[in-house]
């Protein structure tokens, strides 16, 4: 039996039946990866520039936005080389990483909301005290926690996967999945399932439910105010809820196709699942925060056609 270290690659073997289309799929995903930088980076330069923007709020969506080019770089470089390659391989080092950068852009996409969700619930709930809460410096302390906090989730979670026994080699997927890549084990370790509980619980679970209480207490309190700040409270509420209810759909997707044998679903269908957070997410964020939130539309309008 060889170990990690005797393996030298895996197969993804997602790529198989891709044929003479692998044109038009590598145009797609390339258009695709392109327009996601651009969008997302283009926002971060929006609000780096424009001094009106220096908030907690834009600040924090400044690292929501990092955390899309995060995850979608860890997946359309691998995707758009996979399609012209003959073996479909890709190393153990490689496949690792872009492990690594997976399971912790998706946490601190999760923990990156949650922060949001608490800024706006000082904003709309403690108005007096917002300044003196969300100062500069701890909101660049929350976002360095954010990633601290899912860097080391991922690594309690599935560092032991590196010292896995493999007796296989292919991974039924377009990308490197740590529960396929357990597949592969000659013999599934038991922390295998508590890892997956662990890293669900606190990587989803509890920032989910810190937004759920935010917002909770949020509805509360708009109850109670003006037709004025009521309209506040939903103009910059309302993307946070899309994002996180785009999020909790992804993830739902995710479950159904590892947790559930789905056989009548077409394989097209069944790659795509487990992917659509890398895909729709990253692309529907410019859209939600770039279009929705007055205040950047108008930046960003003027930073466009080059308007004072």
């Amino acid at each position: 039996m060889g170990n990690s270290s005797e393996t030298v690659s895996f197969v993804l073997a997602a790529y198989g039946k891709v044929g003479e289309v692998k044109y038009m799929y590598f145009i797609i995903i390339l258009v695709w990866y392109l327009f996601i930088c651009v969008a997302n980076t283009v926002l971060i330069v929006v609000i780096r520039v424009d001094r009106r923007l220096h908030e907690p709020m834009y600040i924090l969506l400044c690292n929501l936005f990092v955390s899309e080019i995060n995850g979608s770089t860890s997946l359309y470089p691998l995707l758009l080389s996979q399609m012209f390659s003959d073996s479909h391989e890709v190393t153990v080092p490689w496949c690792f990483l872009q492990m690594c950068c997976l399971y912790t852009g998706a946490p601190a996409e999760f923990w990156s909301l949650a922060a949001m969700a608490y800024d706006r619930y000082i904003s709309i709930c403690h108005p007096l005290r917002y300044n003196v809460i969300m100062m500069t410096k701890r909101v660049f302390l929350l976002i360095l926690l954010v990633w601290v906090y899912s860097f080391l989730s991922f690594i309690l979670s599935f560092s032991f996967i590196f010292s896995l026994n493999f007796c296989g080699t292919i991974i039924e997927n377009a990308f490197c999945d740590h529960q396929l890549i357990i597949r592969l084990s000659c013999s599934v370790p038991i922390q295998s399932s508590i890892s997956i509980i662990f890293f669900v619980i606190m990587s989803v679970f509890i920032p989910f439910s810190l937004i759920s209480v935010s917002y909770m207490k949020i509805l509360i309190v708009c109850r109670k105010t003006s037709t004025e700040n009521k309209q506040k409270a939903v103009t910059t509420c309302t993307p946070q809820i899309i994002s996180v209810s785009n999020l909790f759909v992804g993830c739902s997707f995710y479950s159904i196709d590892f947790r559930f044998v789905v056989s009548r679903v077409p394989d097209e269908v069944r790659i795509i699942l487990p992917m659509y957070l890398l895909i729709c997410q990253p692309m529907l964020t410019p859209f939600i925060y770039g279009f929705n939130l007055p205040k950047i539309r108008q930046s960003y309008q003027s930073f466009l056609f080059l308007r004072k």
